[in-house]
């Protein structure tokens, strides 16, 4: 057996349909495309996930309802970090609690300020975050500790 002996099984290479080449092919004048419409056009076809057979869109009849901000896109809104009285008890028993020592703890995500609320029975410490709910303060006193609320968020 030699290298050009080798061939390919029968059927398995097609050639292809080479349309609009005569009325002799079968496939000639409209190439298969019938007559007239859009479908018949070159670049005919609009894109299907958007387009909605010249109706107005989805998005287009949806209610806007909201409000829309100064700039296009989601309105900048200050994302904190909520911890409760009872974890920050489980984890420190006294000193000075930081968002950073909290964030070292697992309680909240590092870079993000954190909010300090009342769930829980609170320990005599000293607690550093940038905002507290007002029954949160009122049990940290209460328990010993006190509330220090950082600037910046």
């Amino acid at each position: 057996m030699k290298l050009t002996d080798i061939r390919p099984n029968e059927g398995a290479n097609k050639s292809r349909k080479r349309v609009g080449r005569g009325p002799g092919s079968g496939k000639g004048k409209t190439a298969g495309r019938g007559h007239k419409g859009q479908k018949s056009r070159s670049g005919g076809l609009k894109n299907p996930a958007r387009f909605e057979g010249g109706r107005s869109t989805l998005l287009m009849r949806l209610p806007k309802r909201g409000m829309k901000g100064d700039s296009h896109g989601e309105l900048k809104r200050v994302e904190y970090q909520v911890v409760n009285l009872g974890a920050i008890a489980k984890h420190f028993t006294s000193g000075e609690v930081s968002p950073e020592a909290l964030a070292k703890a697992g309680l909240v995500r590092p870079g993000y300020p954190v909010k300090v609320l009342a769930q829980g029975d609170a320990s005599g410490v000293k607690v550093h975050a940038h905002k507290f709910s007002q029954a949160a303060v009122e049990k940290l006193k209460a328990a010993g500790g006190e509330a220090v609320v950082l600037e910046g968020a």
